[in-house]
């Protein structure tokens, strides 16, 4: 059974309805200390490399559909995402937690996307 995915800003309040939360970034939310923020796993593996994150914050809306092409290929190559796939697998409801402003143009979007076609 595949869980259903959806993404969230880590900003954004916890709720029950979220099920298991993920949060998907390499670094730590700016602003969230540790006791407020809650997440049940954070995968720094599963983010971007710095290199692909670096050059896609240097023009992020120009650059996004190459952006999650690299991200795609990235993560058919990541020993985290077969880890992750096992993680969220039976869940009823995972929710992939991002810190970005932009909430259409983020790596837990493109994240989301594979995982719901894997």
């Amino acid at each position: 059974m595949k869980p259903q995915i959806d993404i969230k800003r880590a900003y954004e309040p916890t709720s029950p309805d979220d099920g298991y939360r993920i949060y998907v970034d390499r670094l730590w939310p700016r602003g969230l200390s540790h006791e407020t923020f809650h997440y049940d796993v954070w995968d720094k593996d599963i983010a971007p490399s710095t290199e692909l994150r670096e050059w896609y914050h240097n023009s992020p809306t120009a650059n996004w559909d190459e952006f999650a092409t690299r991200y795609k290929a990235e993560l058919k190559r990541n020993p985290a995402f077969a880890s992750l796939l096992k993680t969220v697998e039976g869940r009823p409801k995972v929710t992939l937690l991002y810190s970005s402003r932009d909430t259409q143009h983020n790596n837990a979007v493109v994240l989301a996307d594979v995982l719901a076609a894997s």
